[in-house]
């Protein structure tokens, strides 16, 4: 498979973990504390989506930097590269927060 590929999706499920993973624990300490747990899972959700696309492509600077240095030394390429790991790792926080919506609001 190729590097491209394979990154990009663990991308998408390293984004995708955070925000169904990081809700999912919201929602059990909201019932610790006496709160309703699709509230807080539906909210968190929300919170968490650039967080984890921030998590999934290794944080911001890099990502930038890289696009930064070869689009003014006229390689699109890894430009190109990068641009689609942050669309993968997008939508997969996309995707992790509407399972949440959908499993917290039903439908």
């Amino acid at each position: 498979m190729s590097y491209f590929l394979s990154k990009a999706i663990l991308d998408f499920f390293i984004a995708f973990g955070v925000v169904v993973g990081g809700s999912m624990l919201a929602g059990i300490g909201a019932v610790f504390v006496y709160m309703p747990p699709t509230v807080v899972m539906f909210e968190q959700a929300s919170r968490l989506k650039i967080w984890a696309l921030v998590a999934a492509v290794g944080g911001t600077i890099d990502p930038m930097r890289v696009i930064e240095s070869n689009m003014f030394e006229g390689h699109l390429s890894p430009v190109a590269q990068q641009i689609g790991f942050i669309l993968c790792a997008f939508l997969g926080a996309h995707t992790g927060t509407e399972l949440i919506r959908l499993i917290c609001k039903g439908g």
